[in-house]
């Protein structure tokens, strides 16, 4: 069995897990959501429930794989043999996403090509998009390449790839956000979209403002899919814990919010001002946003940073996604970390395979009226991350108790937050929970 590896320090865990969490929901989910629901009011929304919702489940999955040490399936028998069920329904959710992500991060690969090639007018087409999805070997070949880039970095390891990739590419990430953002700014036409984007609008509030931003924070921050848990477990005891997740919080909500100064302001401009081009949901990255480019002075050149700075976001996505797999293997089975990397890669692959070709040869093959990979999409992110949050939440508010988290977070220093998050966990979180997974089904339905 190899040893038990881990971040070298409290910087390493930190960039790590903003990786983790900064990924493609951030650069288009945030700011397409953003525009729908009220612009500054949805922000000021968001920003209130990071603080308070957002960090009291990351800090509980961050000590409990802290306290245990273990990746999850481990780590939720070990709390209470009884919930043991949890560790595995937690590990099924990476399972499920990180071979359709891996889809997705293909699309990004094709479309940093594009630009690097000096191409981005072809995108501009209004078929371009849906050809390439739509076509046979392309999608699986940008699948592959970006699969095997992410299981380069995992199979470094802890400390010499996930950590030392992330010390790199956040850094990296967040001074193209700001670069970008700025450039986005100087745009003929865009300080009304920066107006409506900062600018709170309180007749604009309404119950779907605090249900969209609550879902946003959630699935933004990598909750309830093992990855805290294990990245946790990876931390180390004298590293302040409530101080790591509250930087986590930073980077994660920083990057959101620099992402909506990108884009919003930017497609204001190209738009007119008309709000509903910024609500076309997934299309707005690859159909929408081409076209802003096409019209700018040197959008060459902008399309081409913004692409690299996706690709960097869900590579850091995909790396987590990755590795809390590897570690729940590798701690259930003892296998080598080059064996297990190697097949893990192998089966998201074929696991990917049909989710690539469920906008082609296979887009008659539907789930519940849905395409394969959209149907992955919504059994892990609508569903079952709702419903080990849920559980855990109870698990650690009326049957361990708050102080199990309480004593890891004082283990390393003091807990400031402490009456907050016991409110916060017992009462608040179970609420939102239900809230998020009632509000899907019924958005299915």
């Amino acid at each position: 069995m190899e040893k038990k590896s881990g971040f070298s320090s409290r910087l390493g865990f930190v960039l790590a897990a903003a990786g983790s969490a900064v990924g493609l929901g951030n650069i288009w989910r945030f700011p397409y959501l953003a525009a729908k629901y009220g612009g500054g009011i949805f922000l000021l929304v968001y920003l209130v429930l990071a603080v308070t919702f957002g960090f009291a489940l990351m800090i509980t999955e961050t000590a409990i794989g802290r306290r245990t040490g273990k990746s999850v399936i481990g780590a939720y028998k070990m709390i209470n043999g009884k919930f043991s069920f949890l560790g595995y329904l937690a590990a099924l959710v990476p399972v499920i996403i990180f071979p359709y992500y891996c889809v997705i991060g293909g699309w990004v690969v094709k479309f940093l090509s594009v630009y690097i090639r000096n191409q981005g007018h072809e995108a501009t087409s209004p078929d371009y998009f849906g050809g390439f999805i739509g076509s046979t070997s392309g999608p699986i070949i940008c699948m592959a390449v970006f699969l095997i880039v992410t299981s380069l970095v995992v199979l470094l390891g802890v400390e010499k790839g996930i950590e030392q990739v992330s010390k790199f590419l956040m850094p990296v990430l967040i001074c193209m956000s700001l670069g970008t953002a700025v450039y986005s700014l100087t745009l003929e036409g865009a300080a009304d979209g920066l107006v409506y984007y900062i600018k709170p609008n309180f007749s604009l509030f309404s119950i779907k403002t605090v249900v969209a931003a609550m879902g946003q924070l959630f699935y933004s921050m990598s909750l309830a899919m093992g990855i805290m848990v294990t990245y946790g477990s990876y931390m180390k005891k004298d590293d302040d814990l409530e101080k790591s997740v509250r930087n986590i919080e930073i980077f994660d909500t920083g990057i959101a919010f620099l992402s909506g100064l990108m884009i919003i302001p930017a497609v204001f401009a190209f738009s007119g001002g008309d709000p509903e081009a910024l609500q076309k949901g997934p299309t707005l990255m690859f159909v929408t946003l081409p076209n802003v480019f096409d019209t700018m002075n040197g959008g060459h050149i902008f399309g081409l940073i913004f692409f690299i700075l996706v690709f960097f976001a869900a590579l850091t996505s995909a790396i987590s996604l990755m590795e809390t797999i590897v570690s729940i293997i590798m701690d259930r089975f003892h296998i080598k970390r080059s064996v297990t990397c190697l097949a893990v890669m192998i089966l998201a692959f074929l696991i990917a395979i049909p989710s690539s070709l469920g906008y082609g040869v296979l887009g008659n093959v539907t789930i519940f009226r849905m395409q394969i990979l959209d149907f992955c999409d919504f059994i892990s992110n609508n569903i079952m991350m709702p419903v080990v949050a849920l559980i855990t939440a109870v698990l650690v508010g009326f049957v361990v108790k708050p102080q199990y988290v309480s004593e890891e977070v004082e283990s390393s220093g003091r807990f400031k937050s402490k009456a907050l998050y016991n409110v916060m966990i017992k009462f608040i979180v179970p609420v939102c929970m239900l809230i998020i997974l009632v509000s899907s089904v019924a958005g299915y339905v």
